[in-house]
């Protein structure tokens, strides 16, 4: 008799769309759990609930930067051997742990096939890459959301047995400068939409950032040299910027940015933007920045610990917060079209695995 094909234990973590399943579900010789919860491995009960929970698996698919893999996890997990996540760069996993226990981990790109290909798919392809991201569509929806207060004035009008009406002014845009920190490709996008949408003029700053960068970014978008003028330092950035908006990777060198200081340069009209990461800021400069009301508003879709928690300050801002704040739940990359497309070659991947062939876009 052939020899029977040994089942591989899948664990596939916080689908909180629940897009996975139709990916993982039909893969022959594999067993598949979900685990839509999200554990925080910072946290020591959790990292012992997480080491318990993934012992068992060979194969894990993570969702972005969402479950953590520090060294002290990836240790305890003798069984595992792929890794499967997405994008082409993960802070939270920690690869060269990976690289020490023989874990491969690989990425997805996320690109966008021929139109042929979604012909029979009951969903949409990801954003053509020439374009502005969904991560840009939804920093101009925070900015402008809380510019104009649509959700402030939903809420207004949706109270039972309200008469309220209109609620304060409005901040206007036109004009007005707004202040980069990066120039990558998503500040460059953000950059041009202002320009082009709101007559904005740009200035922008980076620890690396020089005006031939500047000028080869705007370029690359179709907008002249001279587009975004590089400032000398934070201070001028944030002293001239009626908007700050945040483009830029969290790293060692990076992570607190804004701070104390940067807050404190900032106009008191102004506005604080940030689809980055969330520490980026320094958390605790910010709640007493807004607590006094030192800047207009504050829009976000990224916080220093995600899911946020249940007693989190943040859950309860509109409490505390004499600025106004608008924020989302890390949902800028959240597309339809993008998610399939990223589990799709999470799937590509785990089969080329199974059939012990060369897998593609590994990162250790």
């Amino acid at each position: 008799m052939p020899e029977q094909e040994t089942v591989k234990k899948v664990a596939v973590l916080d689908d909180y769309a629940g897009i996975a399943r139709k990916h993982f579900d039909n893969i022959p010789n594999t067993q598949v759990s979900y685990y839509d919860k999200t554990l925080n491995a910072a946290k020591e009960d959790d990292l012992q609930a997480l080491i318990q929970r993934l012992q068992p698996y060979e194969i894990i698919s993570s969702m972005r930067e969402r479950t953590a893999f520090p060294p002290q996890l990836l240790s305890s997990l003798p069984n595992l051997k792929l890794l499967l996540t997405t994008g082409m760069r993960n802070n939270s996993i920690s690869l060269p742990a990976a690289t020490e226990h023989n874990i491969i981990v690989t990425g997805t790109k996320g690109n966008r096939l021929p139109d042929y290909h979604y012909e029979d798919k009951n969903y949409e392809p990801p954003p053509p890459a020439e374009g502005p991201s969904s991560v840009i569509q939804h920093s101009w929806a925070l900015l402008l959301s809380l510019c104009s207060k649509i959700t402030e004035h939903h809420e207004l009008l949706q109270r039972p047995g309200g008469e309220e009406w209109q609620s304060g002014t409005m901040i206007s845009l036109a004009g007005k400068t707004l202040g980069l920190i990066g120039v990558g490709k998503l500040g460059t996008q953000f950059g041009k939409i202002a320009i082009q949408s709101f007559g904005m003029d740009v200035v922008a700053w980076s620890q690396n950032l020089t005006q031939e960068k500047a000028d080869e970014a705007a370029q690359r978008v179709g907008l002249p040299k001279g587009t975004f003028e590089v400032v000398g330092s934070r201070k001028e950035l944030c002293e001239r910027a009626d908007v700050v908006s945040l483009h830029v990777v969290l790293s060692d060198r990076s992570r607190g940015i804004v701070g104390k200081e940067e807050l404190g340069w900032m106009k008191k009209s102004a506005v604080l933007l940030n689809t980055s990461r969330g520490g980026l800021i320094d958390e605790d400069s910010l709640i007493e920045c807004l607590e006094k009301g030192a800047i207009a508003g504050f829009a976000s879709d990224v916080f220093w610990e995600e899911p946020l928690g249940r007693e989190s300050v943040w859950r309860k801002v509109g409490e505390w917060s004499q600025s106004q704040v608008l924020l989302s739940p890390h949902m800028a990359y959240v597309n339809e079209g993008t998610m399939n497309r990223w589990y799709e070659e999470q799937v590509e991947n785990l089969g080329a695995w199974l059939r012990g062939e060369e897998v593609r876009n590994r990162l250790n």
